[in-house]
């Protein structure tokens, strides 16, 4: 099992490998739970595929029964070096995470390739017997939690947060908003969980890592299609789907914008990063701008030196989210890169 590296391939074997030890019943709903060989789907539609028909709440016992008995099987499984990762961050970031938050850190970090299947990497993130997961709630993000702090305590916090700003009717800092709320709910509290847990909801704003107020003040107040997209980014400190920024500014913003316009402004700007298939980033963030090319030359330009192709591999993936083979097949672009040696490269001359 130490020998197996993480990647898209090794994850959906060994997910689909711990399905082969459930029920019919349960293999059959975690599946199209999860995209496994159709599109996912909803509590209700597969209900209505039994027959006779079973209720969404049958559905989701029998996804639950599943999701248990996956978390007993994957700590032999490589895949417990998803649910650790997990665990670490969300310890260090207060106990509380949302769950793209999370999802995406465990991508980057563990360097699986960004097209995973997200829905594969939550449930063996909700399988862990340590990690509990919220509810849909509206106006909140979905999160996963440690047991050691109650949801009572989230909401507390929230609130806290709300009467504060709403009286102060300005924009605060951080610190003096989270030295409010410690004096205000007289319990002892980490700053981290204080601070992850207000970023969970919709209508407060974090800017620039320091500033707080409400969604509703608008006081930032974008004017150009560029700065509405940097906006809800920065706000879901998440890559998104174009489709999902376009949602995201209507919903924030309360703006309607054409799919196609938002779409148009992400590629002619340099401060996106189109890091898969219509998902952006911000350049800021993880991701170097241009394509897979671009990236393999600026770092053998930094080299000075021809490189193995494990060295390049090794160096881009720390950057970009991409299968090897694709960096492979960049290598053999014979107008940018010469082969020196056995798998040494360098740029043409």
């Amino acid at each position: 099992m130490n020998n197996v590296t993480l990647n898209n391939k090794t994850i959906v074997k060994s997910f689909e490998d711990i399905l082969k030890s459930l029920s019919e019943k349960e293999r059959n709903v975690i599946e199209r739970r999860v995209w496994i060989n159709s599109d996912k789907e909803t509590l209700q539609n597969i209900g209505n595929s039994f027959s006779p028909a079973i209720t969404r709440e049958r559905v989701r016992q029998i996804e639950d029964s599943g999701i248990k008995k996956i978390g007993r099987i994957i700590k032999a499984t490589l895949l417990t070096e998803i649910q650790n990762f997990s665990i670490d961050f969300i310890k260090l970031h207060g106990w509380v995470v949302s769950k793209n938050r999370l999802i995406n850190n465990v991508i980057k970090e563990l360097k699986i390739e960004w097209d995973v299947n997200h829905s594969i990497i939550e449930m063996i993130i909700q399988s862990d017997f340590e990690i509990k997961k919220s509810k849909q709630k509206l106006g909140c993000q979905i999160y996963f939690y440690l047991p050691s702090i109650q949801k009572n305590d989230i909401e507390n916090i929230y609130k806290e947060a709300l009467k504060i700003l709403k009286k102060k009717k300005d924009v605060i800092t951080k610190s003096t908003l989270f030295e409010n709320i410690l004096s205000n709910i007289n319990k002892d509290v980490p700053i981290t969980f204080i601070d992850s847990s207000i970023e969970l909801f919709d209508d407060i704003v974090y800017w620039e890592e320091n500033l707080v107020w409400l969604t509703k003040w608008k006081i930032l107040n974008p004017k150009t299609l560029k700065d509405k997209a940097i906006y809800v980014m920065k706000k879901e400190k998440t890559p998104m789907h174009f489709v999902e920024i376009s949602n995201k500014i209507t919903q924030m913003l309360e703006e309607k914008v054409k799919v196609n316009t938002i779409h148009n402004e992400l590629i002619r700007n340099n401060e996106f990063v189109l890091i898969w298939r219509w998902i952006y980033a911000l350049k800021e963030w993880w991701f170097n701008p241009g394509t897979v090319l671009d990236v393999i030359s600026s770092i053998l330009e930094k080299n000075w030196e021809p490189m193995s192709t494990e060295e390049i591999t090794k160096e881009v993936l720390k950057i970009r989210n991409v299968k090897q083979t694709t960096i492979y097949m960049n290598l053999q672009n014979k107008k940018a890169i010469e082969r020196v040696g056995r798998n040494y490269y360098q740029l043409k001359k």
